[in-house]
């Protein structure tokens, strides 16, 4: 594969609570140190809904010689509210590119489908995927047509302020017209239905006669998470006080590590020009304040369980120890993703 990278969160944002609490550039700085030497990543996905802080990872991966795949996420707002947003997103990503040229690849969208209002019934993400008319809705493909009238119209006016290449990052239950893009995008996860269709999946996505990149996909921290893929997190109950695994699950580092290594293998056989293992580190995922850090020492599982990322966070304010001063400890499939891109 040409492009081997990870996703980085500079603090996605989802009903009201950020995923990246808080934003140090000089941590940040030496995550994405840790990302290209220690990983062996010639390219990051940054995600995230402050411009801002995007713009002060991107500079910094840049310069370090990261290949930036520029991601803007703003999620459950109305379309209009949504275009005007990537597009003021387009215009950092070119003062970007002009320092960087060939370097910046820019996103104008992730799995809008789910995470824009308007194309399915419900005012958020998660009304959305409960709503009893999104099964007859996505059956009947009635998303589509509206959907590629969005990206068509995102895609025009990105362009007009961005040079670079353009894609999407696209869902499976999207079919997506991809003729203005440069680079076809999807998150594909593996889910044990279709685990071993998941190879044609790739091969699918490649018959469009386009570069393809992997945009996301990973797999959380317990036994049986591979059969669950993007599903991994909604094991917890949060509807309960204190919330509570919804079954007997048992935390397994080594089930993520393999799970994303075979990703890897499968997705660099099949010829996907970039992949972006999901995801770095999750330093928050939306633990903000006082109250939900006591929530979260109530709880009887440990909280990484749910978590994709390639390293543990710590909560209570400790470090690691195999980098000192980092807020965390690389996980197997930390090893796992450096052992693979270093060889390959």
């Amino acid at each position: 594969m040409r492009g081997k990278g990870v996703c980085y969160d500079v603090g996605r944002v989802m009903l009201g609570r950020n995923w990246r609490p808080e934003f140090d550039p000089k941590i940040v700085h030496r995550e994405l140190e840790i990302i290209k030497n220690d990983l062996h990543c010639n390219a990051v996905r940054l995600q995230g809904l402050d411009l801002d802080r995007l713009t002060i990872a991107a500079e910094d991966a840049l310069q370090q010689g990261l290949e930036v795949w520029f991601s803007p996420e703003m999620w459950d707002r109305d379309q209009e509210e949504t275009r005007a947003y990537v597009v003021n997103g387009a215009r950092r990503a070119e003062e970007l590119r002009t320092r960087w040229p060939n370097n910046v690849v820019f996103s104008v969208g992730s799995e809008v489908t789910l995470f824009t209002q308007g194309f399915l019934q419900g005012t958020n993400v998660l009304e959305r995927l409960s709503h009893p008319s999104l099964r007859e809705t996505l059956k009947a493909g009635k998303h589509n047509p509206p959907l590629n009238a969005f990206l068509a119209a995102t895609n025009t006016q990105v362009r007009e302020v961005f040079r670079g290449p353009v894609t999407y990052a696209s869902v499976g239950l999207e079919t997506v017209d991809w003729t203005p893009f440069d680079f076809v995008g999807v998150d594909l996860y593996r889910e044990k239905r279709g685990r071993e269709m998941y190879p044609k999946l790739i091969e699918r996505y490649l018959g469009f006669g386009k570069p393809l990149a992997n945009m996301e996909f990973g797999c959380c921290t317990f036994q049986g998470a591979e059969d669950l893929g993007g599903r991994g997190w909604d094991i917890v109950d949060w509807s309960k006080m204190p919330p509570e695994l919804k079954g007997e699950y048992v935390y397994d580092q080594t089930t993520q590590a393999r799970e994303v290594a075979e990703l890897l293998r499968i997705n660099d056989e099949a010829g996907v020009n970039s992949t972006f293992v999901f995801t770095f580190v999750e330093p928050g995922a939306g633990v903000q304040d006082d109250m939900e850090q006591q929530l979260v020492q109530t709880l009887k599982f440990d909280l990484d369980i749910v978590r994709y990322s390639l390293v543990k966070s710590f909560l209570d304010g400790r470090h690691g120890t195999v980098y000192p001063g980092m807020p965390w400890e690389p996980k197997e499939a930390f090893k796992a993703v450096a052992e693979y891109y270093a060889n390959h």
